[in-house]
């Protein structure tokens, strides 16, 4: 059976979706209310075996990238695509949108030349 994760938006508005209600398979309990969701259960199973074995290997990319068999070049390039999809920049902090930098852009709050570096390509 394949692996699916659960939506972290909402397909209507796009608003974060809350996990309001998890059943158990074993007995039928279930339990509603409004819980805290995982950032790393929407990953793909190609995602989370990265995380887990940089997490494994204490954050060596060498020692991944023998894991793997590739390059340590697209070691970088795969935990730079995986903190992406956290919403992370490589630096560690959150990665601002191209919507918001636009946003920032027509509310004056920075110049067309901080809005230009501040987007992608």
């Amino acid at each position: 059976m394949a692996e699916r994760s659960a939506p972290r938006t909402c397909p209507v508005c796009g608003d974060q979706l809350h996990l309001t209600r998890l059943s158990c398979a074993g007995c039928g309990t279930e339990l509603s209310g409004d819980f805290e969701t995982c950032e790393f259960c929407a990953l793909g199973p190609a995602d989370r075996r990265l995380l887990r074995l940089f997490l494994s290997s204490r954050g060596n990319l060498k020692a991944i990238e023998r894991q793997l068999g590739v390059s340590y070049p697209t070691v970088r390039a795969r935990l730079d695509q995986l903190l992406a999809r956290l919403g992370l920049d490589p630096e560690g902090g959150p990665q601002e949108s191209p919507l918001e930098v636009l946003q920032a852009l027509a509310r004056g709050e920075l110049d067309l030349e901080q809005a230009q570096a501040r987007l992608p390509g």
